[in-house]
């Protein structure tokens, strides 16, 4: 289409659509994509609020002749969802539960519902939806019945197919149907005469390919490609046509609402981990370990286990369920109604394996047993990791990944050892090795090669490694698709695997569906060649010249010293678009857009540094409105399994945008703080003028940026800045307590309890004075929030002088500011990577942490007494991010009769100076208000409220007015308590103000 269809196009969908409608180049990029190798730029975007306005926007771009392309979250492995029409996605606003009938087990919803948010609904009627596909979190209806779906209980669940019910879909030219069970007669079927034509069409096409059907169609249950043609045959009657649909890939009709069987939730279950020294003999004992009646039976391999070691979130669980070294682990899966008759069966595949000759005491081939787990917080931890299994596997920190093209292939139990041992010899003679995991119970392995599609040579293995692998998969009567579907990479292969009459009877369904051939082109029928790099990601072209950037990635390949390789490592899965559980991605719940979601960011900087979004991109203003809202929480860092960083990676936008425009007003304000604190400090009534009066709050907002709703955070005369260097007993073990800039210029009382808790507890704490003997010492943290990589450097030049002498010789550096504190343990060594950083990151511990470390050596001798019957605590997100939000837990625990309660929260909003933003304070709102402020205001009055972050706590008195205390501060109030042995006085006016 001309540059001025397109414009007009743009305009007509404009006008007509109250969604958002993308025509940018920004957008479009983050729609080329999903979690395939494949990438094609669509001509525009539509994020439809309503049914009709998503059918109107097929109806606008069928009159213009262009294709449209439903999706979901984006997360097809396939090319499924990617192709150069009209994106339409549901996933934001098409997302409700319809109806509910809980007595029958039924559902009608909308196709962008999440499945977990789907479930979870369900959850407190006793019922769920059983398709639990890994990417649960994101995945939505709509995209699993395009995919056929199948999860990894499908042993006692079904597929997609199975727990479908009925689908109201419109076709192509706008008609709506309403596809459900109906008699070969058709008799009684309310439709109008064009959809009973077209059902008895496709009912014909069933009767008279029946053989032809029952020859060809592999006879596994995890079959999923082509279109499901044996649902049309006489023998299934009255036949299901929503089953035709289920599995069409977006290419037949425009799904508007589907029907669902549901299950009861599972109550009860207990895990056996039957270890194996040999990969072979695992394959082979999975057509034995079926026979005690699992719900599934799920393969981690060597591979899957060792990359899991080297993940922060993940190394508990895998220490915990894995024992010495085993080649494969099959997660076996018991859930009965009965918990007593779970334990019998976790007896008896203890039973089995020593029957199979398997033992703790056998050499290597038979070596294994039984890890039997029933706890469910382990049982949780070890359903994540399977599910993560393919992030975990793209973890990979190389220019070669596990590609997914024979990702799915499907074998009859009896021969999967033979099948995997025969692959991998495929592998090996390609020069390249492989990874696989999940589905033994179903013969349905998730199996990758190692491949670097940017090489040619690596192309043409995976298309020889594709052709001989199917061929394998045909001789064994297996089915070349097991899961995932066709799309873009398995699509070429029907005529081999169904023959070309089954192949002719496909583009007869789709050609009578839709005869212009404008929904979703190029899948399943009329594919293009499978290796066509002009389809790739990364094409013939694809080249990134070399760029200077401000911190050390030298950990990745590529350009930019590593930078390349780090935003490559998204692999577009879209782990970060969850919307409960953890903290990733904070703006992405709180405004659904992909825009804002860490993969939308990889993705653009991908494109921008590869120059497909034109010139200095990577310093435009619309890359800075992609990381507008990134609250640089460091969620993505822990939680995302490939380990984007995406806080760091803004760091370098920031430090390129500076470089080439320089700073606004705000970006002084907030990144020059530490140097001008102190004397703000001296002048306190007049620096905090600006909070008392509205002119200059309106001011601030206009030239600064700062929001006028806002009341910046009060400096005070008294900052923190103790005449002596050390204090407490001579002879206690040494701590350096780093009084950072925000509690040393706004709350000196949390540096105040801490000394004295410190002290207290027999310790003696240095707070050392610069080396320099100049201003107080500073983490370099608002810097780098504003791009001034280079003055950052020079604050942590002047701590490192400052610490190093006592990281020598191991003394603890302790911090009460996580933001702070913990730029010591990552920025610093992004910016120095000499061994004093790198023993002063060593040392560097949080106030819990370290007390904590101690209480565990039994060394902490605090006198604690009781305070409150409970506390509600809010955990920063840079401590859950390195793991560092248990010891609040822990040391809370530590004081009498005090429950301790974690609010269940992402990110609090303010995220530094983002909440104080003109332009974001109304995001830093949305964010709090999802769980963190709700969960404060439903508190008793007599409920401690704790945070250790100075803007978490901010933002609870902001949002609340509720006073948030730090854990320094509580357990000096406990030390009170415990000296008078009477309950604590109330807060203080001053406490609450700060």
């Amino acid at each position: 289409m001309s540059n001025e269809g397109s414009v007009k196009l743009e305009s007509k969908l404009a006008r007509e659509i109250t969604g958002d409608v993308f025509f940018d180049a920004f957008n479009r990029g983050r729609y080329a994509t999903d979690a395939s190798f494949y990438q094609i730029l669509p001509l525009g975007v539509v994020v439809p609020r309503t049914v009709d306005e998503a059918l109107r926007t097929l109806a606008i771009a069928a009159d213009e002749g262009r294709i449209v392309t439903p999706r979901g979250g984006g997360t097809s492995q396939c090319g499924q969802t990617v192709n150069e029409g009209i994106v339409i996605d549901f996933s934001k606003h098409l997302n409700r539960i319809l109806s509910l009938d809980v007595a029958n087990r039924t559902c009608v919803v909308e196709p962008g519902i999440v499945l977990d948010d789907l479930n979870r609904q369900l959850k407190k009627h006793g019922l769920w939806f059983p398709v639990d596909v890994s990417t649960a979190s994101r995945a939505t209806i709509g995209g699993m019945a395009g995919n056929n779906s199948c999860g990894g209980r499908s042993l006692r669940y079904g597929t997609m197919r199975d727990n479908t019910l009925s689908m109201d879909a419109a076709l192509a030219d706008g008609t709506r149907l309403h596809f459900g069970e109906v008699p070969r007669d058709l008799a009684q079927v309310n439709s109008s005469k064009s959809g009973l034509d077209l059902f008895r069409d496709m009912l014909d096409l069933g009767e008279r390919e029946a053989g032809e059907i029952a020859e060809r169609f592999p006879k596994v249950q995890r079959r999923v490609g082509g279109y499901n043609l044996d649902a049309l045959v006489p023998r299934n009657a009255p036949n299901n046509l929503a089953h035709l649909l289920v599995g069409s890939e977006g290419t037949l009709a425009f799904t508007t609402q589907v029907e669902l069987k549901l299950w009861p939730v599972i109550r009860n279950k207990v895990l056996g981990v039957c270890h194996f020294g040999s990969f072979y003999e695992a394959m082979d004992a999975a057509q034995h370990l079926v026979k005690l009646r699992p719900i599934a039976v799920e393969l981690v391999d060597r591979t899957m286990i060792a990359l899991g070691r080297e993940i922060a979130m993940f190394q508990p669980i895998i220490s915990t369920a894995v024992r010495g070294d085993p080649d494969a682990v099959l997660i076996v899966e018991f859930a009965e109604e009965d918990q007593a008759e779970n334990l019998r069966r976790l007896k008896q595949l203890g039973e089995l394996m020593g029957d199979l000759g398997f033992g703790w005491d056998q050499p290597q081939r038979k070596w294994g047993g039984v890890v039997e787990i029933s706890e469910p917080a382990l049982q949780a931890g070890i359903a994540d990791f399977r599910a993560a299994g393919l992030n975990v596997m793209m973890s990979m920190k190389q220019e070669g990944k596990p590609v997914s093209f024979v990702e799915d292939c499907a074998v009859p139990l009896p021969h999967l050892a033979d099948y995997t041992e025969r692959l991998n010899a495929i592998f090996a003679k390609h020069g390249t090795r492989g990874t696989m995991y999940a589905h033994a119970s179903e013969g349905c392995l998730h199996v990758r090669p190692v491949l670097n599609l940017k090489l040619e040579k690596d192309v043409k293995a995976m298309r020889a490694i594709a052709e001989e692998t199917f061929e394998m998969v045909r001789e064994y009567k297996g089915s070349h698709s097991g899961e995932h579907g066709d799309g873009l990479v398995r699509s070429e292969f029907h005529e081999t695997m169904f023959g070309s009459r089954i192949v002719a009877d496909f583009r007869e369904v789709k050609h009578r569906f839709d005869p212009d051939n404008l929904l979703n082109p190029g899948k399943i029928v009329d594919p293009p060649k499978m290796d066509d790099r002009s389809l790739f990601r990364y094409p013939p072209d694809y080249r990134i010249t070399e760029f200077k950037t401000a911190l050390d990635w030298s950990a990745y390949p590529g350009a930019g010293g590593g930078f390349q390789g780090a935003v490559e490592m998204c692999n577009n899965n879209g782990a970060c678009r969850k919307l409960e559980g953890g903290v990733m991605c904070p703006s992405y719940r709180a405004t659904r857009n992909e825009k804002d979601v860490t993969r939308g960011r990889a993705n653009t900087l991908r494109l921008a540094i590869s120059g497909q979004l034109g010139p200095d991109a990577l310093a435009s203003d619309e890359m800075m409105d992609t990381l507008k809202l990134c609250v640089s929480c460091k969620a993505c860092r822990h939680e995302c399994p490939t380990g984007v960083d995406m806080a760091k990676m803004k760091i370098e936008v920031l430090a390129a945008r500076a470089a080439r425009h320089g700073l606004s007003l705000r970006d002084r304000l907030v990144g020059y703080l530490p140097r001008y604190a102190g004397l703000a400090s001296r002048f306190a009534p007049l620096a905090n003028w600006r909070n008392r009066s509205p002119m200059l709050r309106a001011l601030f907002e206009k030239f600064a940026g700062i929001s006028a709703q806002r009341a910046l955070p009060a400096f005070r005369r008294d900052v923190f800045g103790p005449d002596a260097e050390t204090f407490g007993p001579v002879d206690g073990r040494e701590v350096v307590l780093f009084a950072d800039t925000f509690n040393r210029a706004y709350e000196r009382e949390n540096l105040d309890a801490a000394l004295r808790v410190l002290v207290e507890g027999g310790y003696r704490v240095h707070v050392p004075k610069p080396t320099d003997r100049g201003r107080p010492l500073c983490c370099g943290r608002t810097f780098l929030s504003a791009g001034l990589v280079d003055q950052a450097r020079s604050e942590l030049d002047r701590l490192v002088a400052t610490y190093a002498p006592f990281a020598a010789r191991g003394v603890p550096i302790v911090g009460l500011e996580p933001s702070c504190l913990l730029t010591l343990r990552d920025e610093l060594l992004s910016l120095r990577a000499d061994n004093d950083a790198k023993s002063v990151s060593a040392h560097a511990l949080l106030f819990e942490e370290f007390l904590v470390r101690e209480a565990e050596a039994g060394r902490l001798k605090l006198p604690l007494g009781s305070i409150a019957e409970k506390a509600l605590v809010h955990g920063h997100c840079h401590q859950k991010s390195f793991g560092a939000f248990k010891p609040v837990e822990k040391i809370l625990r530590l004081i009498p009769e005090l429950n301790v309660e974690i609010i269940e929260s992402s990110c609090c909003g303010m995220a530094g100076a983002f909440g104080y933003g003109a332009d974001t304070y109304q995001a830093s709102i949305d964010m709090a208000e999802l769980s963190l402020l709700p969960a404060v205001r439903g508190a008793d009055a007599a409920v401690l409220i704790v945070a250790d972050g100075t803007s978490c706590r901010h933002q609870i008195k902001d949002g609340t007015k509720r006073a948030a205390l730090h854990v320094a501060q509580v357990l000096a109030m406990s030390l009170d308590s415990a000296r008078t042995h009477s309950p604590p006085s109330p807060i203080t006016k001053e406490q609450t103000d700060g």
